[in-house]
């Protein structure tokens, strides 16, 4: 039954996460020669709620938050809709192990992407694509089809999630970063909260996902917009020769 499912996977990421958390270490801390190492100029010298108020927060603040709330909805109702299209249950439900793996290639290829390309320009790649792809479901009723957008899907929505540290490092410094991304990933929380919700309502109201998958894509395209309005990434100061 559910009940025992559930606390067996509990007890599996009980027994296999405390243990790889030990293996956690600080960082070496840098040779004291003299040379600072580089912050990004832009967040050295900001105190907590001037960062908090900062136009760079408020976009990336709401970029995450509408990512979340753009993919949220879909991921849970992704099973009852493809149900709604035919697919067996236990099948429907294999979506879901179609984009956690993919999701894990996504993370390294976006990642690698924005080493040699820039943030920016493939965190804004990646919300198109998300979005998309979510209007894409709509146009989808067969097992096959379902799987190769869960590919591209998961891919997307796991390879963007990462980059949005790692724009909160280059705006904010590593000073106050703990403070800043975990005030970022709180509002993407109520996105991935809301997207779910909503879904549900609109479920409710319509008897169809239609309007689910319309309005998710459309907030993924409020979420590309949003993130076009990033400001320029502070230039990092110069390291002494």
């Amino acid at each position: 039954d559910w009940r025992t499912a559930m606390f067996d996977i509990g007890i599996t990421a009980w027994v296999l996460l405390l243990p790889a958390a030990l293996l956690v270490r600080q960082p070496p801390k840098p040779a004291a020669d003299g040379a600072a190492p580089s912050v990004a100029a832009g967040g050295a010298g900001m105190t907590v709620p001037q960062a908090l108020r900062s136009p760079q927060f408020i976009v990336l603040g709401l970029t995450f938050f509408a990512c979340c709330a753009a993919h949220s909805g879909p991921i849970f109702h992704m099973v009852s809709y493809a149900m709604l299209c035919g697919i067996a249950p236990m099948a429907a439900v294999s979506i879901y192990s179609i984009e956690g793996l993919a999701g894990l290639g996504g993370r390294l290829l976006y990642g690698v992407l924005a080493d040699r390309l820039g943030v920016k320009p493939v965190l804004i790649t990646g919300l198109a694509i998300q979005a998309v792809v979510i209007a894409a479901y709509l146009a989808v009723s067969e097992l096959g089809q379902f799987y190769t957008l869960a590919v591209i899907f998961g891919a997307t929505y796991g390879g963007v999630m990462p980059l949005y540290a790692v724009l909160a490092r280059e705006y904010f410094g590593q000073r106050i970063l703990g403070t800043v991304f975990g005030a970022v990933t709180m509002l993407s929380s109520l996105g991935m909260a809301f997207g779910p919700l909503a879904g549900g309502m609109v479920f409710d109201a319509y008897a169809s996902y239609s309007w689910l998958f319309i309005g998710s894509a459309l907030v993924g395209l409020g979420a590309m917009a949003i993130a076009i309005a990033f400001p320029p990434l502070p230039r990092r100061e110069l390291q002494p020769a």
